[in-house]
């Protein structure tokens, strides 16, 4: 009996949030007797799937460039995609799944046409608004909402995917449009029900819709011995102190970086910030109340971290359904974090606290809350949440029931 196929354009592959997100879900296909693949262009760790290359490093910083002088982000790349299209035709799976498109390694007319001209399902997974918009991943930062109708004289231009000189986020917006919903049998994935009530606003609006949560590796993710906390507590210098934790594959302001430094100022001596995620030149500019960490591929490692930790904070801006919330909450660790796009989905009154942005003096109460309870007060409802809930076994299992309705269609 021949095996169902699923193909998953990614540009990781078990590396970062979006990289891991598309290497389990390729688990439990196989798991369910699916062969796999996963496409990447960037970063790659091991994988139990087939992998599938695309581009080189020279297409990504091409593409790059074009975009920071032209905007014209996903229109470079063209023989890297027909070359994808070529191995997509080889393959013939049964489903094709979407993750981020954008990222400079896919042409999307190329994709696109392709995909219109065939009739097998597409999944498309939207982990940001990118899809949607003539140019933005996000735009709850700044309030904008030119993407219900067109888009135009782009605020974020000089956001990711920057362009510097040139806006064409009305022609990215009509294109987009017409490529995007060229396609009939597909489906929508947002991973939060903030995500999906803008997809429902949009020109996506007509197709199928289904929130699936993102998951989590909850064995990977659990709380540490106490002999692995104490050692890296020694490591670091913190005996006795009270870690107050951010964890982010990339820090900006959008990310909270400055209300961090915002907070260090306002918080007792025996509390330490602890950043995960920095690179050298951030790391050099902290006060001396703030740990910088560079960013590690090392799981294991960073649920040492959250378990070490009093508190995870996530002073993000514009977020979508962040992982580092559901990790934090598997290692027992509460969690703090704005109100904003679908950080607050993750966590409710047993298990963290949601602040309005910007606001430090309420992360610094809401701290010694937490620290007037004690840590322990909330371990057992993080935990068990992030079972209950964002066990990667039982939400990647969705994606498979997903896949065997569309293909009894």
């Amino acid at each position: 009996m021949k095996k169902n196929v699923l193909l998953q354009i990614s540009i990781e592959v078990n590396s970062n949030s979006v990289g891991r997100i598309a290497e389990q879900i390729g688990e439990v296909a196989i798991s369910h007797g699916w062969e796999s693949y996963i496409t990447y262009a960037r970063n790659h760790q091991p994988s139990k799937s087939h992998v599938i290359k695309i581009g080189t490093k020279f297409d990504i910083y091409w593409h790059g460039f074009m975009t920071r002088l032209f905007d014209r982000h996903c229109l470079h790349s063209t023989r890297a995609t027909k070359n994808l299209v070529k191995k997509i035709e080889a393959i013939k799976p049964d489903i094709i799944q979407l993750h981020h498109i954008h990222g400079y390694f896919l042409n999307m007319k190329v994709l696109f046409n392709y995909l219109a001209s065939i009739n097998t399902p597409v999944v498309w997974v939207f982990h940001d608004c990118w899809s949607f918009t003539g140019h933005c991943a996000h735009f709850d930062y700044v309030g904008c909402e030119k993407w219900k109708k067109e888009c135009f004289s782009c605020i974020l231009k000089n956001n990711y995917p920057s362009s510097f000189f040139y806006d064409r986020s009305r022609k990215n917006y009509i294109l987009k449009k017409h490529l995007f919903t060229s396609i009939n049998n597909m489906t929508i994935v947002p991973v939060s029900f903030w995500l999906g009530g803008l997809v429902k606003e949009s020109f996506f609006s007509r197709y199928p819709i289904k929130v699936i949560y993102n998951g989590i590796d909850i064995n990977l993710f659990s709380p540490a011995k106490n002999f692995e906390v104490s050692h890296l507590s020694d490591i670091l210098g913190l005996n006795n102190k009270k870690i107050l934790l951010g964890v982010a594959s990339t820090w900006n302001q959008r990310k909270g970086l400055s209300d961090f430094i915002q907070l260090s100022h306002i918080i007792p001596s025996e509390w330490v910030i602890t950043l995960v995620g920095l690179n050298e030149s951030q790391i050099a500019s902290l006060p001396k109340n703030i740990i910088g960490i560079k960013r590690t591929e090392n799981i294991h490692q960073l649920s040492v971290f959250y378990s070490l930790a009093l508190v995870f904070i996530n002073p993000t801006w514009q977020d979508t359904f962040p992982t580092t919330n559901l990790e934090s909450l598997a290692c027992g660790t509460p969690v703090i974090t704005y109100r904003t796009g679908g950080s607050v989905e993750s966590i409710d009154e047993k298990t963290g606290f949601v602040l309005d942005k910007g606001d430090i003096v309420g992360i610094k109460n809401c701290v010694s809350k937490i620290l007037s309870l004690g840590k322990n007060n909330y371990t057992e409802s993080c935990r068990n949440r992030a079972v209950n809930l964002y066990n990667k076994d039982d939400r990647f299992e969705d994606y498979i029931k997903l896949f065997d309705s569309l293909l009894e269609n």
